[in-house]
């Protein structure tokens, strides 16, 4: 799954490697610790015309009559986006991309401790995780769609979140025809650099700042 991310790439560059006009109500960057319920940055796109939008992470189904009126919903699982009543029209008619500079996943230590590794491209460029998004009200929601983890998982985890390359892009957004269930699948190898043990602090919400991603001292 993907439960907090991190986007340090500047909006403008952003903007300018999905092609897409920025919006104007952005959340700033760099961010260390994106946490479900925060603003994020998503690319849409409209008759080809791509855009950064914000919206809350935390998808909201169309019957919640109040945004915490039920869970929290901050992934789509792969195997039941097409099926799931809260996500089949998303999955058809308004996909998106979530940009992410990395993601964290914990595995479990001793006494069911928490220890979280944090992933990246081994290309140094931003991610491209699949999402679906849904108008609730006037707030504008998104999930990210997880699929069974790869190799590059390591054992961390049994979920990872679909990670689309550049060819891939047209095709997730609706601009390249039928076909975009094929996508969801895991990163292939050699995509991730080796992912490396992070300190605790990042565990909870209020944590900030580049400090988080530093590789734990042996």
């Amino acid at each position: 799954m993907c439960g907090r991310f991190t986007i340090t790439h500047p909006n403008e560059a952003l903007a300018a490697l999905f092609d897409a006009v920025p919006g104007n109500d952005l959340p700033e960057t760099p961010n260390f610790n994106v946490c479900p319920t925060n603003s994020v940055v998503v690319v849409t796109s409209d008759g080809g015309q791509r855009r950064l939008r914000a919206m809350r992470w935390g998808f909201i189904p169309a019957w919640y009559k109040a945004p915490n009126d039920g869970p929290l919903i901050i992934n789509a699982r792969s195997d039941t986006v097409a099926t799931k009543p809260a996500f089949k029209a998303a999955v058809r008619e308004r996909r998106c991309i979530v940009p992410g500079s990395g993601f964290y996943e914990w595995s479990e230590g001793e006494n069911k401790a928490r220890l979280p590794w944090y992933f990246t491209r081994a290309d140094g460029a931003p991610m491209a995780l699949a999402g679906v998004w849904q108008r609730w009200g006037d707030i504008d929601t998104v999930a990210i769609v997880s699929t069974e983890a790869g190799a590059g998982m390591a054992g961390i985890h049994h979920r990872e979140p679909v990670i689309l390359e550049r060819a891939d892009w047209p095709l997730w957004l609706g601009e390249a025809g039928h076909g975009a269930a094929t996508l969801m699948r895991p990163v292939a190898e050699g995509v991730l650099n080796p992912p490396w043990r992070v300190g605790v602090e990042v565990n909870s919400n209020r944590a900030s700042g580049a400090g988080l991603i530093e590789p734990l001292a042996a």
